[in-house]
């Protein structure tokens, strides 16, 4: 055999194929990063909590009277939240009204009855709605220009902005001006006594 083919036969025979996969970096990363985003949601959990302790101060939610009186308007739809007044990204946690859920809501001449399955139910007095706006945003949900329906309600000595968007959004317009002209006629009541 000629010397060129004894060295051929040589490397062929040293040569190996290269590992594929490093199995223990592999799962080494997989759990790094699995406990990276572990901590990541403890950490959002903490601050969850943590806000709800900062807002430890509101008063608990009041509940519907047991003779709330004929409905004036209901709709069915969603609920993003509620914030303080005028910063629509100050969300409140505390008594569960950072919550999202699906919402029942009635609206009567004692109030804002706000029905949320799976979370607590609340109810805004009369003498408590401020206003009522369509707006395009509240904390953690954007929509289109007019696509949320924002009540402003007084609860202690706090403002707060909660916001509904209707299964229909053609309801939204008809919300703000049924509970604007309650509010009219309530603070021209007041005002003349």
């Amino acid at each position: 055999m000629t010397p060129v083919i004894l060295l051929a036969t040589g490397l062929a025979a040293e040569k190996k194929s290269a590992e594929v996969t490093d199995w223990a970096a592999r799962i080494g990363w997989l759990v790094g990063l699995a406990l990276f985003v572990a901590l990541v949601y403890w950490l959002m959990r903490e601050g969850w909590k943590w806000r709800g302790t900062l807002q430890g101060d509101l008063p608990e939610l009041p509940t519907a009277p047991v003779e709330p009186g004929p409905a004036k308007l209901s709709l069915s739809g969603r609920y993003h939240g509620s914030t303080t007044a005028g910063q629509w990204l100050d969300r409140i946690v505390a008594h569960g009204l950072g919550t999202r859920s699906r919402v029942e809501l009635t609206l009567t001449d004692a109030g804002l009855d706000v029905v949320r399955p799976g979370a607590a139910d609340f109810f805004v007095p009369a003498a408590a709605l401020r206003e009522a706006r369509l707006d395009k945003g509240i904390a953690g949900k954007v929509l289109t220009e007019g696509g949320l329906l924002v009540v402003t309600w007084a609860h202690g000595d706090r403002l707060i902005d909660s916001g509904f968007r209707s299964d229909r959004a053609a309801e939204h317009n008809e919300w703000v001006d049924v509970i604007n002209s309650m509010i009219k006629s309530t603070s021209t009541e007041g005002a003349e006594r």
